[in-house]
């Protein structure tokens, strides 16, 4: 790095991700604040762009929000320390430890402009979308997408805040109420903090499919009941295990043939809500819906839970020590980050330092 550069993860297309010298972000905006990234997370939708992409990364022509289209520097599950603030900026000060909400969504003066941000058709991620990246020294967001940490949380818990976040909505998204049976098809990082935030919420039973043995034995450890397919039909496992079918069944593989035994596993009348982003289609019987009466419903990304999740981490829900399988610096984000988790499933969350 020098005075007008530092270094950054940037995707260029599919299985090419290069850790190059980049140009320092410039505040532009009096909204602006310049983070000092503290710690990153790799998350599955980086992987999905990483072995498949683009998804969310503009190619052909540049975000309506952030202007720029590939080459863009990625990572959107990041923490770190405001460094500089923009002339207008009230929510946050220099020093301040913020988690950033790397939703781009119509905003204005600070704030965003819809009620239901994450729904914008013009949606996008800091991160996924062009305007700077966690996995870089410094990156510029707009102060409303920042929010300040509490002191007993750790850079890391901040970086978990945004995957959390996702599990949490995903929950208060759906019908469940307190005492209500649930499963979990996937427990990679989503999934498992799927299994924590219906913990949170209440459930009363807790099933989780998942054929990695490392994997599965998290989920066992966070309180799931745990079904591996190799064993047998999981479908047929989970209705004997909950009196014929769960009320709640959350689809966090974007594994195309599991969404039917998601669907499936519920009883009739019960819900599924799909968390994944996929790379192809899926198929399924409509009947499944049809004649069992049941509810099928997606979410994306999050709203409003921010300070929710942090104040769960605060009771000790969503923790690092749970998660986060190993450390790498940012030099190292292709071959020990993005490679290490496509080839390795005892991965659960990778976290990537940049260099102070």
């Amino acid at each position: 790095m020098t005075d007008k550069t530092m270094r950054a993860a940037v995707w260029y297309k599919a299985r090419d991700l290069r850790v190059e010298d980049v140009p320092f972000p410039e505040l532009t905006d009096p909204h602006a604040v310049r983070v000092k990234v503290a710690a990153c997370g790799i998350c599955g939708s980086d992987l999905h762009e990483y072995a498949a992409g683009p998804i969310f990364i503009p190619v052909d022509a540049p975000h309506p929000i952030s202007g720029q289209q590939a080459p863009i520097v990625m990572g959107h599950e990041f923490a770190g320390e405001v460094v500089e603030v923009g002339a207008k900026v009230t929510r946050v000060k220099p020093g301040d430890r913020v988690a950033i909400e790397p939703i781009l969504s119509p905003n204005r003066d600070g704030a965003y402009l819809m009620e239901r941000y994450n729904l914008s058709p013009l949606l996008g991620f800091h991160g996924l979308s062009g305007g700077g990246g966690g996995f870089s020294q410094f990156t510029v967001v707009g102060e409303h997408m920042l929010h300040r940490m509490p002191d007993d949380l750790s850079w890391e818990q901040g970086a978990l805040v945004e995957p959390a976040a996702v599990a949490l909505h995903a929950v208060r998204q759906s019908g469940l109420k307190a005492g209500d049976s649930a499963a979990v098809f996937g427990t990679g990082p989503i999934g498992l903090m799927v299994i924590e935030a219906l913990k949170a919420a209440g459930a009363a039973s807790i099933h989780a499919v998942e054929t990695s043995d490392v994997r599965r034995a998290k989920a066992q450890d966070l309180g799931a009941t745990v079904h591996n397919p190799a064993d047998g039909d999981v479908v047929e496992a989970i209705h004997a295990a909950s009196s014929g079918g769960v009320d709640f069944a959350f689809e966090v593989t974007g594994v195309p043939s599991v969404l039917s035994q998601c669907i499936d596993a519920t009883h009739p009348g019960g819900e599924v809500v799909i968390v994944s982003i996929w790379e192809s289609n899926a198929s399924f019987q409509p009947n499944a819906l049809v004649i069992k009466e049941r509810t099928m419903r997606g979410i994306i990304a999050y709203r409003h839970v921010y300070p929710a999740v942090m104040a769960l981490m605060q009771r000790g829900y969503f923790r690092a020590e749970d998660l986060v399988t190993d450390r790498i610096a940012l030099d190292d984000v292709v071959g020990k980050g993005f490679e290490q988790l496509l080839n390795d499933k005892s991965q659960i969350k990778i976290m990537v330092t940049p260099p102070g």
